[in-house]
């Protein structure tokens, strides 16, 4: 049985015949093209320093090597589904001699593969590229080199079942646990203290203002703005179907997280397991459209029982739209830089039929269920026929002061899961704790609703009643300070090149697109909780 190595390019002799592996529409959406291997590692067969191959290597051949040995390039294969992987080579920069100064650059000749087995089951294998059997690469000379391999077998008490758990454990380590404890402990004290803060100044605020219109005292009436703008704070918002779109595919994106936490908790989606996450997201993306179609219908027809399906047209484009633009831009950079990342024709097509024949007719039928299933807006104040003026603002009291300081306190708490997660995309560093990312996400969630209403308050407060698109930008500004950070992110790393420029800010916007509507409508609904709840009460008094 041979392993498959997923090596972007090959310098040596290639197996004949070279045989593809049958990939799925997830790992090729990832990336990899995966291929058999001159490497033979039969079930407990012993080898010891076998010859691999003899090439002659040319100079170019020598530099590409030098320049994937500068660049820590490593392989990585696959042997009974469990994945192993080595340096290609060292870099040496200090010399033992007093007359060289420059580094050296070496190429590994020998791999030793450590095989553990229990029963006829592999249970754990292990690559190791042996340091004292190397190829100087330094100068560009051509090279005759012999590439060789040992294969040692040995029993272990390990279960079959058990043997993917050492790929979860790289995330156990002392200081990367400590990392996320602190990042755990500082989002929860960010929670109380604005919990704190809400209940102290906003709330008892709001009891005072309640008191105030109950006693029925004009003087004290006069004092509480957001009581004279009852007649407007439920009047429709402008572009409905536009806001309806957003509800739709914040509501569908939501679906599609809570969903994909699931499969993890429950051991689908597992490191190292290739493709799974791409090919769950597409499957579940096309179910849930239900889901979008059905939000966007039902809210608009409460307010209008036409052109709701202008609401859902809007729906299926505002984010799919941007996102297969994105793909299509960044694709045609990835086809003429001959990458692996390029996205074959085959695969195109299966992705838009899958949209036209599953994605599509779902979110229909969830329009069409939704106009079935109306009801009218339940509203505690009728809404005047005209709209009230709304007074001279502040400048801090204004939409991007508000979205600052909804955007900069949610990321503040977040921060240090974020880099884990870019890490994880762009570093090539498996995330291996889906616990913690989950409740990372409710902590952001908690927060973003509870900064939604206390800004919220505050601008009903000054009697502006214009809190409809508000509400969304202010919960969605987190999503801008995340793109701001993966700028940043990029700047500090190693990334160069056009086409990994293209790649990080394509796919990195569509996250942080992503985050903007599922977070925007996360705070439309918790204001409008509030605001229902607030002027409910006025009503009672």
């Amino acid at each position: 049985m041979s392993p498959c190595s997923s090596t972007k390019w090959d310098l040596s002799t290639t197996p004949d015949p070279l045989i593809q592996k049958q990939e799925s529409i997830g790992e090729v959406l990832n990336g990899d093209r995966l291929t058999n291997t001159l490497y033979e590692l039969n079930f407990q067969e012993e080898k010891t320093f076998k010859t691999l191959c003899q090439k002659k290597l040319k100079v170019a051949e020598i530099a590409k090597f030098r320049d994937a040995v500068i660049k820590d390039f490593y392989f990585q294969m696959y042997y009974d589904d469990l994945p192993l992987w080595a340096f290609i080579g060292k870099v040496e920069e200090e010399s033992w001699t007093l007359s060289e100064n420059e580094p050296k650059y070496y190429l590994f000749k020998h791999v030793q593969f450590d095989v553990f087995f229990l029963g006829n089951q592999v249970i754990e294998i292990q690559a190791f590229s042996d340091p004292t059997y190397v190829l100087d690469i330094t100068e560009d000379v051509e090279t005759d080199v012999e590439f060789t391999y040992s294969v040692n077998w040995h029993e272990t008490s390990a279960s079959f079942e058990s043997r993917m758990n050492k790929y979860s454990k790289a995330s156990l380590l002392p200081i990367r646990q400590k990392i996320h404890w602190f990042s755990f402990v500082n989002s929860i004290v960010i929670i109380v203290l604005l919990l704190g803060l809400l209940s102290l100044l906003i709330m008892r605020r709001l009891k005072n203002d309640l008191r105030k219109c109950s006693d029925g005292d004009e003087e004290e009436d006069k004092e509480v703005g957001w009581k004279y703008i009852h007649g407007d704070v439920f009047r429709c918002p402008s572009n409905m179907s536009l806001f309806c779109a957003v509800l739709g595919n914040g509501t569908h994106l939501l679906t599609l997280l809570c969903i994909l936490f699931l499969l993890a908790t429950f051991g689908v989606l597992y490191p190292y397991n290739r493709g799974a996450l791409f090919t769950s997201l597409i499957l579940v993306y096309t179910i849930s459209s239900v889901v979008a179609g059905y939000s966007a219908a039902a809210f608009h027809n409460q307010f209008s029982d036409t052109r709701w399906e202008r609401s859902v047209l809007l729906t299926g484009i505002l984010y799919l739209g941007p996102l297969l633009a994105t793909v299509c831009i960044v694709n045609a950079v990835a086809v003429a830089y001959g990458v692996t990342a390029a996205l074959p024709f085959g695969t195109i097509i299966v992705i838009l039929l899958i949209y036209m024949f599953l994605a599509i007719p779902l979110l229909v039928l969830g329009g069409v269920i939704g106009y079935h299933f109306r009801s009218e807006f339940q509203a505690p104040c009728a809404t005047k026929q005209y709209p009230r003026e709304i007074p001279p603002l502040a400048w801090y009291r204004k939409t991007p002061c508000q979205m600052f300081i909804g955007g900069l306190l949610p990321f503040s708490a977040i921060l240090v899961q974020l880099h884990h997660l870019y890490a994880s995309i762009w570093g090539y560093k498996i995330y291996t704790l889906p616990s913690i990312l989950f409740v990372t996400f409710v902590i952001l969630v908690i927060l973003t609703a509870i900064l939604s209403v206390g800004l919220t308050y505050i601008q009903l407060s000054v009697e502006d009643h214009e809190w409809w698109w508000r509400s969304v930008l202010c919960g969605g500004s987190t999503a801008i300070f995340m793109f701001g950070y993966g700028i940043y992110f990029y700047l500090r790393s190693n990334m160069d090149g056009l086409m990994q420029l293209f790649f990080f800010i394509g796919y990195s916007a569509c996250i942080s697109y992503a985050f903007f509507l599922m977070l925007g409508t996360i705070s439309f609904r918790a204001s409008l909780m509030f605001v229902r709840y607030v002027y409910r009460a006025v009503k009672s008094e």
